[in-house]
């Protein structure tokens, strides 16, 4: 029995220690992609859409390790959670990183920088969303149920952020700033600055995941802009 209890607490802080390091690849990778954007520089962005392929590598990776889990140690209660948390949150992950690429992409397809007045709010923006991101993931790894209710309760940060960005950019198509930028630059920038946006949200559903993992009770009625 001792020896059984040993393997399944093995088994879960194997797959914790993916989590956790697959949350410090998606940040890292957000963050670089803001780098690569703030200073147009194809090559950092060039290197961060090749960086997806490890976080589609980690994803996979986990998913069955949770899933073999649940076939060979059929946990009940508390540990049913850890897997069926630890496959959830990997996918949201996932995401953050393909949102990641997609900027880095637009980046790489834009014609000019953008002038700082326009790239900066859009950068405050995604270090926002990749802060949020980070302290989940730490939230995570802590197993602190009350970092990740924090981080759900934040939300709508983010979401006031990202309105103001957009009225920003409407308002410097309307003014001379516009032509520094192609109007297909302008498309990428909103873009650019949903993705952004979007990278809070999952960051926000991992805040839901976690909280539950730990406490068994699901966050309901999540803040609204």
């Amino acid at each position: 029995m001792d020896h059984t209890l040993k393997a399944v607490d093995a088994d879960l802080g194997g797959l914790t220690h993916g989590i956790a390091a697959m949350g410090d690849l998606a940040v890292s990778q957000v963050r670089a992609s803001l780098d690569a954007f703030l200073g147009h520089d194809l090559d950092l962005a060039a290197k961060v859409v090749r960086g997806d392929d490890a976080l589609d590598i980690q994803d996979s990776e986990i998913e069955k390790a949770a899933v073999r889990f649940i076939a060979l140690r059929q946990p009940m209660a508390d540990d049913l959670r850890r897997p069926i948390a630890a496959m959830k949150i990997s996918m949201q992950l996932e995401r953050c990183g393909d949102l990641g690429k997609n900027i880095a992409k637009r980046v790489i397809r834009m014609d000019a920088a953008t002038s700082p007045d326009v790239a900066e709010p859009i950068a405050e923006l995604g270090r926002l969303s990749a802060d949020r991101l980070a302290a989940v993931v730490g939230a995570f790894r802590n197993g602190d149920a009350q970092g990740a209710y924090a981080v759900w309760l934040k939300d709508t940060e983010i979401d006031e952020r990202h309105e103001q960005v957009l009225a920003g950019i409407i308002a410097s198509l309307d003014g001379k700033k516009s032509a520094a930028q192609t109007a297909g630059d302008w498309a990428h920038l909103l873009f650019i600055a949903k993705n952004l946006e979007r990278i809070g949200d999952h960051a926000t559903n991992i805040a839901e995941l976690v909280h539950y993992q730990i406490t068994g009770r699901e966050l309901e009625d999540r803040p609204k802009l």
